[in-house]
């Protein structure tokens, strides 16, 4: 039976690369492995595995009866549906643990760095299995993308070092200049439906009880949002009528360093306890803010708890 690899729901680059390349990893263990998604590529996705001639993973979004390994997550609200029904054999992500848990022991690696893709590259090294040029293609975008080109507070010297040695491997000599490349595709938002905008980059999480949803679009100019943002605070408002306490969107700049954070919620006073700031009307700017897993998640969750 293959082992499938799996990211969390709507998959971002790093989730997609993560699972390609731990599949990939797997299968010259001898291990048989499938990487795959739990819905469509987005558009900066998209633009990196046709970058690097890579086949866009089959969707799967039900765990029962299969063997699965876990990236770049251990949420169950993150992850697939009837996980009970299958098997966990391994989780490899850069994220603190979440709430899955397993029947038996199985293989896990955890660190605190800006990446899944840095893991895996761990990974390989450990294993002293040679990566090709098209997973390392992959998993030095997936760095630049979660670390924002190391800007993110997330982004640690392992990071960095990772990048540097597969884009030696991938023939990249400006990994910056495809790192804007790739955010300018992230940037384009003209025609796509609100809704999409709003789960493009979207995770649930649960918070003293409460179910709390965090999307984050992030653009090379806060301006490229500005003519859809009244449709995605009125989407943020579906999301949250669908059993939510609260839905919140980050609007990142990457070059002005900072969101905008949409608020849709049940109590918005929860905004002003977790970052100290006075919340007028439906948003309010966070300075400095780029990550949601250091800056957004932790404050909110102490504030809810």
């Amino acid at each position: 039976m293959a082992v499938y690899v799996v990211g969390h729901k709507n998959p971002d680059t790093d989730s997609v690369a993560a699972a390609i390349s731990v599949a990939d990893l797997m299968s010259k263990k001898g291990v048989e492995a499938k990487p795959a998604t739990q819905g469509a590529l987005n558009p900066e996705s998209a633009f990196v595995l046709e970058k690097f001639g890579v086949a866009a993973p089959e969707i799967v979004t039900d765990a029962t009866d299969k063997k699965i390994i876990l990236v770049d997550h251990s949420d169950l609200a993150q992850s697939l549906d009837n996980l009970a029904a299958g098997e966990i054999i391994g989780i490899y992500d850069h994220h603190k643990l979440g709430d899955v848990t397993t029947p038996n022991p199985l293989d896990i690696l955890v660190k605190p760095v800006g990446c899944s893709c840095t893991v895996v590259k761990m990974m390989y090294d450990c294993a002293k299995i040679e990566i090709s040029k098209p997973m390392a293609g992959i998993m030095m975008c997936a760095i630049l993308s979660d670390t924002v080109m190391f800007k993110s507070p997330t982004c640690t010297p392992d990071d960095k070092a990772a990048v540097e040695a597969l884009a030696k491997i991938a023939g990249v000599s400006d990994f910056m200049s495809l790192g804007v490349e790739m955010f300018k595709v992230k940037s384009a938002v003209g025609g796509t439906p609100a809704k999409d905008l709003v789960f493009r980059d979207y995770k649930d999480f649960n918070m003293g009880g409460k179910k709390i949803g965090i999307g984050q679009l992030e653009v090379v100019d806060l301006s490229i949002l500005e003519p859809v943002k009244a449709a995605l605070l009125e989407e943020c408002k579906k999301v949250k009528a669908e059993g939510r306490h609260s839905v919140f969107l980050l609007l990142t700049d990457i070059m002005k360093e900072g969101s905008e954070m949409l608020i849709v919620s049940d109590d918005p006073s929860y905004v002003a306890k977790a970052f100290g700031v006075e919340v007028k009307g439906d948003s309010v700017w966070l300075d400095g803010v780029l990550s949601r897993k250091k800056q957004v998640v932790p404050p909110f969750e102490k504030a809810f708890a």
